[in-house]
């Protein structure tokens, strides 16, 4: 197992991983620090894998050292029969579904925008308010109706987002608060390595660790005919599943009004 972490970690780049280039480096690819940091565990323990100790870490521990060093999936399984002599069971594909009550309610709430999203942050449900103001997701390809991916691959979302940076970093930082909770989920982590690929703000900004809960607040967007809008909105997680949140949005009287005159 020190071989394989070691020539893994000699393949990769700073730039790989999100990470300066800095000064001349005196060894070949990443330094131990370096892959510590992007697993999240300390220096010497990582050092003490590297060297070949005896030491048994956890599959967690096993799925974030894969993570960090980029390994594909047959690199991730041999890592687990290394140490624990099996790989990790794989979680099956789930296929999300929503209650007929649960889009009847969200359809009832326009001219308030309402959307439901999943455990990956898949957009469920949405109702014309909230389709005018963001995008139309369901004329969007299945695996595009996801409130991450439009975010980051979307050009539309920083022309409709005001706070883009701000927006985008925290909705990054709620994510990976649901990927610890998920190790090895085959959803999370193929988002994941999507997201790495598609956009440098991702590269740069997941190895920072970011870690936010999710919470109601402002958001301020921008639409071509209102213009700025600013609303309140609030996260309900559902009693039946909490992995699916409703999400609701208000405003004062006269945005209303100004929303409902889009329809």
């Amino acid at each position: 197992m020190g071989e394989l972490l070691r020539s893994r970690r000699e393949r990769l780049q700073p730039a790989d991983v999100g990470l300066p280039t800095g000064a001349r480096r005196r060894t070949r690819g990443l330094r131990r620090e370096e892959v510590a940091q992007l697993a999240a565990i300390s220096s010497t323990y990582y050092t003490y894998l590297e060297q070949g100790r005896e030491m048994r870490p956890s599959r967690q521990v096993l799925d974030s050292l894969s993570a960090a060093l980029r390994l594909d999936a047959a690199e991730r399984s041999h890592i687990h029969e290394l140490i624990h002599g099996a790989p990790p069971a794989e979680t099956p594909a789930v296929v999300e579904t929503l209650s007929p009550a649960l889009v009847s309610l969200v359809d009832r709430l326009d001219p308030c925008p309402a959307y439901v999203t999943g455990r990956c942050w898949d957009v469920l449900a949405s109702n014309r308010a909230a389709r005018a103001l963001w995008t139309d997701w369901p004329a969007r390809p299945p695996e595009a109706r996801n409130l991450l991916w439009w975010m980051f691959t979307d050009p539309g979302a920083r022309q409709v987002m005001v706070d883009w940076p701000a927006e985008a970093s925290a909705l990054l930082g709620r994510f990976r608060t649901a990927t610890a909770r998920h190790p090895g989920d085959p959803g999370f982590s193929t988002l994941l390595e999507r997201l790495h690929a598609a956009s440098p703000e991702v590269r740069e900004w997941w190895p920072q660790h970011r870690v936010v809960p999710l919470s109601s607040g402002t958001k301020r967007l921008r639409h071509p005919v209102l213009g700025e809008i600013e609303l309140e909105h609030v996260v309900l997680q559902l009693a039946d599943n909490p992995q699916q949140k409703l999400v609701t949005f208000t405003a004062t009287d006269q945005v209303q009004d100004r929303i409902s005159s889009l329809f």
